[in-house]
């Protein structure tokens, strides 16, 4: 179906989680408001994660799913509007029950399975070319006619969240007087989290610098941060599992530069403007994760094991965790000098 300038379409976007999947969405959310400023664009996603987007100036209305919602409920909304197109950002087994129940103009994009399989069980590289997720998004766009435009993802925040980051860093006695820097050392998989001895090491050396330093992540992520907040000196405090994702986007705005693996808040700093230093360790590239049009760098170990996985794992498959454990704080430290400079 093809549109003339004349009409504006009705979109769903469909992206259940997580946070960065969703914010690596913004660049197509925003390429649809170019293209088309009377379309009505609303986005579908689970509730804790529609902050994510709720700022947004390009998406018109955002539903968020909650847990004892059903999928039939869901489908009976959807089926309540007459959308012109739907956009299955989620894709695979979570999407085939709404699109059963909920008739439509459905279109998704390639998730390129069989060339991760490859290369995480072979190690052979059946990726004909480089397309990161967030351009792969627009694939199920291409009736629509956008195309990316080069900038990052955005993360659009609120004043309140902005106010209420601000009076929390005053209270932790960082990033008022001093630049501060900001660490994401959880991740939702033990493998793709860096030791936390490298850590500590590592805020020590920037500490050093005259810096002050805030852990970020949620509350899976709070006794870490805590333990290096306690071992780094009275120059780092953690704000794991205190703040909202407004209020952790605020902190990050404020942040001279974020280090973190390839999480969430990695996305979040990106979508802030902050420049990101990420560690890399079961995932690669070819993936599409990386940050995305970003001022960024990227430390990593090439090593014949990588990948391992499409998201982490609760353990090392060769119980040595090199990938991240070889990613010496030195190396860290002189990727972020390099960023910042």
């Amino acid at each position: 179906m093809s549109y003339s300038i004349f009409l504006s379409p009705d979109i769903l976007v469909v992206r259940f989680g997580s946070i960065g999947d969703i914010l690596l969405t913004t660049p197509l959310l925003r390429a649809i408001r170019t293209k088309w400023p009377g379309a009505r664009v609303t986005f579908l996603t689970k509730r804790q994660y529609v902050p994510l987007v709720s700022d947004n100036p390009n998406v018109t209305e955002v539903f968020g799913i909650a847990p004892q919602d059903t999928i039939r409920g869901v489908a009976a909304q959807i089926r309540t509007v007459k959308y012109t197109h739907i956009l299955d950002l989620q894709g695979g087994g979570r999407t085939t029950p709404l699109r059963l129940l909920a008739r439509g103009p459905w279109s998704g994009y390639s998730h390129r399975r069989l060339a991760r399989e490859l290369l995480i069980r072979f190690k052979h590289n059946a990726y004909s070319e480089h397309v990161p997720v967030a351009e792969r998004y627009f694939e199920a766009a291409a009736d629509l006619d956008v195309a990316p435009d080069g900038g990052p993802p955005e993360l659009f925040l609120n004043p309140a969240a902005e106010e209420k980051a601000g009076s929390w860093l005053s209270r932790a006695g960082v990033g008022t007087k001093r630049p501060l820097v900001a660490i994401g050392p959880g991740a939702a998989h033990a493998t793709k989290r860096w030791p936390v001895p490298h850590w500590i090491k590592l805020v020590r050396q920037i500490v050093h610098t005259g810096a002050d330093i805030v852990a970020l992540g949620g509350p899976e992520d709070s006794a870490m941060g805590a333990e290096i907040a306690a071992r780094g000196g009275t120059q780092v405090a953690s704000a794991a599992g205190e703040l909202s994702l407004q209020e952790t986007g605020a902190v990050l705005k404020r942040s001279a530069a974020l280090i973190s693996g390839d999480t969430g808040v990695m996305h979040m700093a990106t979508g802030v403007g902050t420049p990101v230093v990420a560690l890399f360790g079961p995932t690669v590239r070819q993936f599409g994760f990386f940050p995305y049009n970003a001022h960024a760098s990227v430390v990593e170990r090439n090593l014949p094991c990588r990948p391992c996985s499409s998201h982490g794992s609760e353990a090392c498959p060769l119980e040595h965790h090199l990938c991240m454990r070889e990613i010496q704080p030195d190396m860290v430290f002189s990727t972020l000098t390099r960023t910042l400079a």
